[in-house]
C-alpha cells in the first residue's frame, strides 16, 4: 500500500507533468506560428516544458529536497535533465518502434507518455529529488 505522503507526491507530479506538457505543446504551436520548423519548435517546445517541470517539482512537489544554492542544486538539476532526456528516449522508442509494428502513432504516443511518466517520476523520487540523509553526529 502507497503511504499518503508518496501518493500525494504522486498526483503533484501528475499535476506538474500535465502543467509542463501544456507549455511545451503551446510552445511548439506558437514556434510554429512564428514559422519555425516542426524539429526546431518541438525542441523549444521541450526544453521549455522541462524548465517548466523544474519549477513545479521544486517548489510543489518535491519540496524540502531541493538541494541547497551552488554545486548540489546545478548537479540536481543536471540530473533532472538528464531524467527528461530519459523520458524523451523512452518516447522515441515506444513511438517509433510502434509506428514500425503499424500502430496508430497517437496511440503510441499516448502509450510513451504513460511509460515516460511513471520512469521520469521513479527517477525523480529516487535519486533527483532523494530524501536528504540527516546528520546525526555518530
Amino acid at each position: 500500500m502507497i503511504d499518503p505522503v508518496s501518493l500525494r507526491r504522486f498526483v503533484a507530479y501528475g499535476f506538474a507533468s500535465v502543467g509542463a506538457l501544456g507549455v511545451d505543446v503551446a510552445t511548439f504551436f506558437a514556434l510554429m506560428a512564428l514559422g519555425v520548423s516542426a524539429p526546431i519548435a518541438a525542441v523549444g517546445g521541450y526544453g521549455l516544458g522541462i524548465i517548466a517541470h523544474w519549477f513545479a517539482s521544486s517548489r510543489f512537489v518535491f519540496a524540502g529536497r531541493v538541494a541547497d544554492t551552488g554545486r548540489q542544486r546545478t548537479a540536481q538539476q543536471g540530473l533532472f535533465v538528464a531524467s527528461a532526456l530519459v523520458g524523451l528516449a523512452i518516447t522515441w522508442a515506444v513511438v517509433a518502434s510502434a509506428t514500425l509494428m503499424g500502430i496508430d502513432p497517437r496511440v503510441a504516443k499516448l502509450a510513451a507518455i504513460g511509460l515516460s511518466f511513471v520512469a521520469t517520476f521513479l527517477l525523480r523520487s529516487r535519486f533527483v529529488f532523494a530524501e536528504r540523509a540527516e546528520a546525526t553526529g555518530t
